[in-house]
């Protein structure tokens, strides 16, 4: 299994455990693991879903007919309804893969989640007008060209994200909500970053390994809270960490901003503790977040996902597409 895991850190060779039992409360603040995920051994399977999410029980002509209602609603409007669906379904760490070769998982899946397929897939569903849309614009965001292990975008900040904004489907606001409390980040990736142990396990030739100065607006983790009423539904909101030199990412975890009954939540595929996609109280998420101490979270980005150009939703990604920005 792999998907470069960016929400769970540390399981390079195991398979995930059974799902527990959700907490009454929060999960308490732990220890954060020391590396990224890589591929795992293809005999970790799923384990079967605790609790029923919303797609399960669906016949096929259902689930279609569901993907096609109000296609043409408003953008954040179909992926809270589409990510909502998801709620109790199993965390599993990268389910995901390409069907084959290095990483031989399904390429795509209702039953199962980590917190980047719960974003990734939520965002083709939403983007659907149809059902026979979603893998083609499920492979747009999910690889930078071609549909397979190498050209994924395993990284966030040099891959999924700058990828996914020249193709049109995302925009980073985070500077729209947070304004003067808006601050500027980079990741920088060397050839010492790519001789770490965890960057190693990625199993990327040299040839593929991204090096460079990547740059992110960031709202510090204590600024968060006071802008966070502001952020509109739907958003997605991505946890930022300490900048290390052996680590090939600093951002570790996102979801959906959700706003309700006047309080602010995360919608988010959660390991630890729940164990399960669930809406999180974000001043609860924030809390627990502050206290890991091994790996500081430092704050968060904020993007808004947008429709790309109706011509090619239903088109396969091309090496060095781009997009002009879509419609919300």
């Amino acid at each position: 299994m792999s998907v470069w895991g960016v929400c769970a850190l540390a399981l390079l060779a195991q398979a995930p455990a059974k799902p527990a039992p959700p907490p009454e409360a929060a999960p308490p603040a732990r220890a954060v693991p020391a590396s990224l995920t890589a591929p795992v051994p293809p005999a970790a399977t799923a384990p079967p879903p605790v609790r029923e999410n919303g797609w399960s029980g669906l016949t096929p002509e259902q689930r279609a007919a569901l993907i096609a209602d109000r296609a043409d609603a408003p953008l954040a409007e179909r992926l809270l309804g589409m990510s909502e669906r998801f709620l109790n379904t199993p965390y599993v760490l990268s389910p995901l893969g390409e069907g084959q070769g290095v990483d031989p998982d399904p390429t795509f899946r209702l039953d199962a989640v980590d917190c980047l397929t719960f974003v990734e897939e939520t965002l083709a569903l939403g983007l659907a007008r149809g059902e026979s849309e979603v893998p083609a614009l499920l492979e747009r965001i999910r690889y930078a060209s071609t549909p397979t292990y190498e050209d994924r975008n395993h990284l966030m900040e040099a891959q999924w994200l700058p990828n996914n904004i020249k193709k049109g489907l995302l925009v980073d606001v985070t500077r729209r909500y947070a304004k003067a409390d808006t601050v500027t980040v980079t990741k920088t990736l060397t050839a010492h970053t790519w001789r770490s142990r965890s960057s190693m396990a990625l199993q990327l030739p040299r040839e593929r390994q991204p090096v460079g100065t990547y740059t992110l607006d960031m709202i510090p983790l204590d600024k968060v809270l006071e802008h966070a009423r502001g952020v509109a539904s739907g958003t997605i909101l991505v946890v930022m960490r300490e900048d290390l030199p052996l680590k090939a990412t600093r951002i570790t975890h996102l979801g959906f901003v959700v706003q309700k009954k006047k309080r602010t939540y995360l919608r988010h595929a959660s390991k630890g503790g729940y164990n399960r996609v669930v809406d999180e109280d974000l001043e609860t998420f924030l809390a627990r977040n502050a206290r890991y101490d091994k790996w500081k979270v430092t704050g968060v980005s904020l993007f808004e996902a947008r429709r790309p150009p109706a011509a090619l939703a239903s088109q396969p990604a091309t090496a060095g597409s781009s997009a002009t920005v879509g419609a919300p």
